[in-house]
């Protein structure tokens, strides 16, 4: 069975399993370790997920873990496609008057690339990531969560003059989904920051927080080594001290256990903003791969046994997370057999004025329904 009919065959199991997320996430919570995302923590994500479609779970979705918090908090990120039972109920949400940012912010973009003429369902396809800020919220308020893309269709490879371009569509269309004026040096800005990519690396998503600052976020993935990554900063005019970002990088010159590593940054009409993000990766395989998401659970071991020494994660929460991989898992729900994967996907090491401060894991999880047919 093909990878999109085994989601269509999955997605209508779950929809016979439960009506909603967070009942679902309550159902399998013996999949969810305590360690790592709490009772009463799981508790708030379920509230914030309110009436999403338990159809979600068809994609792969997953928890933003800081790693320096004893607590056991999270973030919530889902994932969906235009043309599906998920697409579906995010058009009819947004259909009333006064329907809520987050409706109105997706239908935009979904409906943007239905039509197969559209030059960003050339880039980017059908599919959009979501990030809902819950632990790190505003006093715990609802935001609206953080909308994001990738060139599945059509990568942006360094070295590629016309991706320029197509980062700059995509902008384009993100400004307009979540109601921003356009602004053509933002563009030019993010396409130049493409253009300072060297070698193997490739820009693999363009997002923005409509709740916060105005910014879009950049995610550059394929850098080799943190002197590829250095001089990428020099390039694009990174505010940042670099001199102190090299010397807290020394630390990690002696690391293993990752197999490439990402720049995240944020990019508005005045340039290159001072945050950065730099993520350690372990999957080789691209995200059009069909075995994307199969994580071998031995992977990550090395890697995060020496970040315990760095000072930028609690020991006791990087033991928990090294339970997180696992294989392939048969569990079984009231509409049937499902194999659930689980994974570690990056992690995340924030920098600030030059400092390593603290580390984040970013871990998936996702239903497969269709193995059992």
């Amino acid at each position: 069975m093909e990878y999109d009919e085994g989601r269509d065959f999955t997605q209508q199991r779950l929809a016979d399993e439960t009506d909603t997320m967070a009942e679902l996430l309550g159902n399998f919570r013996p999949q969810i370790p305590a360690g790592l995302v709490g009772e009463r923590e799981l508790g708030v994500i379920c509230d914030r997920l309110g009436n999403l479609p338990a159809t979600f779970a068809a994609f792969p979705f997953g928890f933003e873990l800081p790693l320096n918090d004893s607590r056991p908090v999270a973030d919530l990120g889902l994932s969906l496609a235009g043309g599906t039972l998920v697409a579906d109920f995010f058009q009819q949400q947004a259909k009333p008057a006064g329907a809520d940012a987050d409706s109105r912010h997706i239908k935009n973009l979904l409906a943007e690339t239905d039509h197969e003429s559209s030059r960003l369902r050339e880039i980017v396809g059908r599919k959009l990531m979501l990030e809902y800020d819950v632990a790190s919220a505003a006093n715990g308020e609802h935001e609206v969560p953080g909308i994001f893309m990738r060139p599945y269709e059509r990568p942006m490879i360094a070295g590629c003059r016309e991706s320029a371009e197509d980062a700059g569509t995509v902008v384009e269309a993100l400004v307009s989904a979540v109601g921003w004026k356009p602004d053509l040096a933002e563009r030019r800005n993010v396409e130049s920051v493409f253009l300072a990519l060297q070698d193997a690396t490739r820009l693999e998503s363009i997002g923005a927080f409509p709740a916060r600052e105005r910014l879009i976020r950049l995610a550059a993935m394929k850098f080799r080594s943190f002197t590829q990554i250095l001089d990428f900063l020099e390039r694009i005019g990174w505010p940042g001290d670099r001199s102190a970002l090299a010397n807290s990088l020394s630390q990690f010159d002696a690391i293993g256990g990752f197999q490439s590593l990402g720049v995240h940054l944020d990019v508005d009409r005045n340039g290159v903003g001072p945050g950065l993000g730099l993520s350690f990766y372990n999957n080789h395989r691209l995200a059009d791969d069909p075995r994307y998401w199969l994580d071998d659970p031995d992977d990550w071991d090395a890697f995060l046994e020496a970040l315990t020494k760095t000072g930028v994660a609690l020991p006791e929460k990087l033991t928990a997370l090294a339970d997180w991989p696992a294989e392939p898992t048969p569990i079984f729900g009231r509409a049937g057999p499902y194999m659930l994967l689980r994974g570690i996907h990056h992690i995340k090491v924030v920098v600030s004025e030059g400092r390593l401060t603290k580390g984040k894991a970013y871990v998936f999880m996702l239903l497969n329904g269709a193995m059992f047919t």
